[in-house]
């Protein structure tokens, strides 16, 4: 008996597009479109009946729109994966950030044209990502409450990972965790290394909403200057640095080349660039590359990491949030074999997609997994504060 495919919900007003998105995702076995709605308000009704496996969705539409209607899931706690048809251009990628905020899982772009639509190369892509959001977790999903501005935040409590866990250091001088946790490898703690530290992020699926949870925590006086790598195409980057910034009581910007690394400043990766450090002089500076796609993205981690090894910082405290595949994961392990490194990794039940943070915590180089509310804390800790 084969696999019953999953059902989709497809929301968009222009009939041409739900035709072609229907085309596409009927075309692929694992899928089925269930049902068609032509704006958000139709979809909400639906979605208060019938479940879906994942949900289509477009951004403008007249009666209620993509946000709108994901304020409503939210609302009214209706837990959906959704992915949206996002459009490229100006006030389209401040209302992508928005929707990924809201819980939205990704967003793929809207081709301009008719032809690039019926693209095989479109296609490919637009089934690949239906592919990551129908198999995310609604963990933290819609219908999770948004942060406060950053005034009104309060850090969160010290807290100790607690479990069923059993903990048992060998002389391999690692930490074995019990089945509890999987059966992941810590290493044992080690002593703060002392001299300037830089902390260097990376996250994929599920990053913007994750990323709300982590920058807005992390003091003005953090002791390092922090490097940001998430995975997303040009044009986007820069309205998630906005919003993280506003958000923050550290200073967020779109990285430019250039730019001098300066404790307390979060530099992300501009997309669709590879962004790496270098020393200039007596400082390091951000600078971008063209180099091909790695891992199967742009900006990706593995970069970054390794662009540290020359670095004159006495260690690097890395941490890997939510994301599909292993990027992050090889550029940590070259960093290691030159450099002093903390890893601080995601968990599981807090992660929409658990593909890098558990590439990671497999190599046995992860010094803490935490749930997700943690991980300012965890860096924090540790860098310490000026």
């Amino acid at each position: 008996m084969g696999n019953v495919a999953k059902k989709i919900l497809v929301v968009d007003d222009s009939a041409l597009m739900r035709r072609i998105a229907s085309d596409i995702i009927d075309g692929d076995s694992r899928y089925h479109v269930e049902d068609k709605a032509k704006d958000g308000a139709e979809a909400l009704e639906l979605l208060k009946k019938k479940s879906y496996d994942a949900v289509v969705l477009d951004v403008n539409m007249p009666r209620m729109g993509g946000l709108e209607l994901l304020r409503e899931l939210q609302k009214q706690k209706i837990s959906v994966r959704v992915l949206m048809f996002s459009s490229t251009t100006g006030e389209g990628t401040k209302e992508t950030i928005e929707a990924l905020e809201l819980g939205a899982v990704d967003f793929i772009q809207k081709p301009s044209g008719l032809a690039a639509l019926k693209d095989e190369e479109f296609k490919e892509h637009f089934l690949k990502y239906l592919a990551v959001v129908s198999k995310a977790s609604l963990v933290g999903g819609v219908g999770t409450v948004q942060p406060q501005a950053a005034a009104t935040i309060k850090p969160p409590v010290p807290q100790i990972r607690t479990g069923k866990a059993v903990t048992t250091t060998t002389a391999d001088g690692f930490t074995h965790i019990s089945p509890a946790t999987g059966g992941i490898k810590l290493r044992s703690s080690v002593p703060s290394v002392s001299g300037e530290k830089c902390i260097a992020i990376a996250c994929s699926t599920g990053g913007p909403k994750a990323l709300q949870k982590v920058i807005p925590y992390i003091p003005a006086g953090i002791n390092a200057p922090i490097l940001l790598v998430q995975h997303m195409p040009a044009g986007f980057t820069k309205s998630l640095a906005e919003r993280l910034d506003a958000l923050s009581k550290v200073k967020v910007k779109e990285a430019e080349d250039g730019d001098r690394l300066e404790k307390g400043i979060v530099y992300l990766a501009a997309g669709g660039k590879h962004m790496k450090v270098g020393r200039s002089g007596n400082q390091m500076r951000i600078y971008y590359s063209d180099e091909p796609a790695r891992e199967g993205v742009k900006p990706a981690a593995n970069y970054m990491y390794e662009s540290l090894v020359d670095s004159p910082y006495a260690e690097i405290c890395c941490a890997v949030l939510t994301g599909m595949g292993a990027d992050g994961t090889v550029g940590i392990q070259n960093l290691e074999k030159q450099k002093k490194i903390y890893v601080v990794a995601q968990d599981e039940s807090t992660s929409a997609v658990y593909g890098m943070p558990r590439a990671i915590a497999q190599t046995g180089l992860v010094s803490e997994i935490v749930p997700l509310e943690r991980v300012a804390d965890a860096i924090t800790k540790h860098v310490g504060v000026r």
